[in-house]
């Protein structure tokens, strides 16, 4: 009897060894690189740069924090007395509206040092006891983050958005579940805690630690210390300027003028006048508040600065845009102020740089669906496209297919010279016969000349015969006989003269 051996799982399992030897070679060259910190602030600001257009304020600061803080891990590591010392770690709170680059300014210093990078949603967490997401999961998502590297989890990055939504103010009484609760919780990852890397609901996660354990004789790590995990968390804020704008003196934001500084109405500025107390009154505990010591505020961007975005950051989105149209050869020719007629329109919808892609998939999408099928070398990127994108690719439909026929009927006249050169009779196509060869040749697929060699291919005989019978000896072919044109003769042969 023959029985088929599998044999993907031991042929695969030297390709799995090698991916995770490769593995273990970049997490060893992270930790050499945090070993061996000796980044500085402007080293690091230059680097958002490339990427992150305005908030030069907020990059500043922030260069200074990660700077600080992976230091004090380069110290730590290389004198472990001083990890025994008090040390207020750098967490970070960053405060302004959607889309102004927060968590892209985050993911760029995290892929510059190399370290592992995890994001939750605030609104997602509950207060352990709850049906929910446990604020620890998050540091279990670094370990996951890290492939399992519990050592290069233990200096990543957390960070959490939307954290003004768990302001703890609340109008109901019983338990605030994703509130104050969730702040307690939060205070002690944010310092100097342990973590269990497998929650007590992970049944897979404890399956794997007890095969791990079997398979290698030695119990595995069971926790990770938040001691060095840089916590960073943010929001929007939205009804904070209009506080910060109230204990400074002004009513209503818009309203009037604080004489010693710029116009209130600058929600940037007034953000930029943020206290402890403003955060309190928020509704964050001081205890939670006071983990937080760096605090950044970060402006909206302008139209400026996202045309800015469009023409000088790096991996930008209008990039990405180019390499899909590039993906069915097609060029992106970005004329003169098409981009500013982008930026102003992305400005209006008040998503930041998130605006941009809006406005960008509003105007390609489109295009990107019929041009592939067309042939379409280069597309140009025009004030007026931007404008008015549906009338502009309805043009552009009605050109190509207006070159595309005139290109046809330029081969079909060629045909016709050619066949003409050498017969005994001569032939000319009505204007109806011309428009239905080059629907036919399309419909087939090959080009006019290749089309009427094979459709017209002898019908000299059979004009001839006509020519001998009824001597006529130049024919002008109308639709019906290129519809079928052995009937076409047929009816010439019987037709009486």
């Amino acid at each position: 009897m023959h029985v088929d051996v599998p044999i993907s799982s031991s042929s695969t399992r030297p390709k799995k060894r090698k991916q995770n030897n490769n593995k273990a070679n970049e997490h060893e060259e992270t930790l050499k690189k945090i070993r061996e910190f000796s980044l500085k602030p402007k080293e690091v600001r230059d680097y958002l740069d490339r990427f992150v257009i305005s908030q030069s304020s907020a990059k500043k600061v922030l260069s200074v924090a990660i700077c600080d803080h992976y230091n004090h891990i380069r110290r730590c590591l290389e004198n472990p007395e001083l990890g025994n010392q008090e040390y207020a770690k750098h967490n970070i709170i960053m405060v302004g509206p959607t889309g102004v680059g927060k968590t892209y300014l985050m993911r760029c210093i995290a892929r510059l040092i190399g370290v592992p990078f995890v994001k939750a949603d605030a609104t997602k967490f509950s207060e352990t006891g709850y049906v929910g997401y446990d604020v620890e999961d998050i540091v279990r998502d670094l370990v996951k983050a890290a492939d399992g590297n519990i050592e290069l989890a233990e200096y990543g990055i957390v960070y959490i958005d939307e954290i003004d939504k768990i302001a703890s103010k609340s109008e109901l009484g019983g338990h605030d579940v994703s509130g104050r609760g969730v702040q307690v919780n939060m205070l002690k990852l944010m310092e100097d805690t342990e973590v269990k890397t497998i929650g007590q609901n992970d049944m897979l996660g404890q399956m794997q630690a007890m095969m791990s354990f079997q398979s290698s004789g030695t119990p595995p790590k069971t926790t990770i210390c938040t001691k060095h995990i840089l916590f960073i968390v943010s929001g929007a804020f939205a009804k904070l300027p209009e506080m910060i704008a109230h204990r400074l003196g002004a009513t209503q934001i818009g309203f009037g003028r604080n004489k010693s500084g710029p116009d209130n109405e600058d929600t940037g500025w007034l953000l930029s006048q943020m206290t402890t107390k403003d955060l309190v009154d928020y509704g964050f505990e001081p205890e939670f508040v006071g983990r937080l010591p760096i605090r950044i505020s970060l402006e909206e961007l302008s139209v400026n600065d996202l045309e800015e975005i469009l023409t000088k950051a790096e991996s930008g989105i209008l990039q990405q845009y180019r390499e899909d149209f590039l993906g069915y050869g097609i060029d992106l020719a970005i004329q003169p102020g098409s981009l500013r007629a982008i930026a102003e329109r992305a400005h209006l919808e008040s998503t930041g740089a998130r605006g941009l892609m809006t406005v960008l998939e509003r105007i390609f999408r489109d295009f990107k669906f019929e041009l592939p099928s067309l042939n379409v070398k280069q597309l140009e990127l025009t004030p007026e496209l931007v404008a008015s994108p549906e009338s502009t690719l309805a043009d552009l439909i009605r050109k190509l297919a207006d070159e595309e026929r005139q290109a046809q009927l330029k081969e079909l006249k060629d045909f016709v010279e050619s066949f003409n050169k050498d017969k005994a009779v001569k032939i000319s196509f009505t204007p109806e016969a011309e428009l239905r060869i080059c629907e036919l040749a399309k419909e087939s697929g090959m080009g006019i000349v290749e089309f009427c060699d094979e459709c017209f291919a002898g019908i000299e005989y059979g004009l001839e015969s006509v020519a001998k019978r009824h001597g006529i000896r130049e024919f002008e072919l109308d639709e019906q006989f290129v519809e079928n044109p052995t009937a076409g003769i047929a009816t010439m042969l019987r037709r009486q003269v």
